[in-house]
């Protein structure tokens, strides 16, 4: 009995230690919005975005990932291709801050341990809930509710990482938010007694991007199969 025990929490040693490969890190980047105000570019930043990302590498092509980034996004209608948001000339600004939790999962084989250079692309997926504050237009002018929302939301993310300097990994990546919401850029008011301000395709929730880099440090046990004495 006493030799089971032994072996059971080997076994399971061994294993929390395989899957007990961490990395924590930075995003820096840049963010821009898809709406109905402003441009509508997929990819095209315009404010400067930063957070923080921790992922648990679960194997070799799959890892656990979580984050937090801030940024503030940005709509001017004179800076569209269309040429009615540019007569129209509405401007926003909406700080937000999202959290994402979901599944990363690599093209390659992502070995931590392989003591060589390693590089994948990577797809990036879950479910995101952004906090940002509630505006209307009111003759033309962005105009606060002075209350907040939360726009839950699927991340869509692209990237590439390779391993870089000992510990260190880098990676880049672009990152589509396709939010639950319309009312990130002011189109749909919170207060249902402002309703007679919505504008905009009301078939058509709120986006926004992410684009930039990440550094994330490694760190945890090696995978050890050791005979038994």
């Amino acid at each position: 009995m006493r030799h089971l025990i032994i072996l059971t929490l080997s076994i399971f040693s061994t294993h929390f230690s395989f899957s007990q490969i961490n990395e924590v890190g930075i995003f820096v980047g840049g963010s821009n919005f898809i709406g109905d105000v402003g441009a509508t570019d997929y990819i095209s930043p315009n404010q400067f975005a930063i957070g923080g990302i921790y992922k648990w590498n679960r194997s070799k092509r799959h890892s656990y990932r979580a984050s937090i980034i801030f940024t503030e996004l940005e709509g001017i209608d004179t800076k569209s291709d269309d040429l009615r948001r540019i007569q129209r000339g509405y401007e926003f600004s909406n700080r937000i801050i999202e959290a994402s939790l979901g599944l990363e999962l690599t093209f390659i084989d992502f070995d931590l341990h392989s003591g060589r250079k390693i590089a994948t692309p990577y797809l990036y997926t879950g479910i995101s809930t952004t906090k940002h504050d509630n505006y209307y237009f009111l003759n033309g002018a962005q105009t606060p509710e002075n209350t907040s929302s939360w726009a839950f939301g699927i991340p869509m993310v692209l990237g590439f990482k390779a391993s870089f300097i000992d510990n260190i990994i880098v990676g880049l990546e672009v990152g589509a938010r396709y939010t639950f919401s319309d009312k990130l850029d002011g189109s749909l008011p919170d207060s249902q007694n402002r309703q007679q301000y919505r504008f905009g395709n009301i078939n058509n929730n709120d986006w926004y991007m992410f684009s930039g880099i990440t550094l994330t440090y490694t760190f945890g046990e090696n995978p050890c199969y050791c005979p038994d004495n």
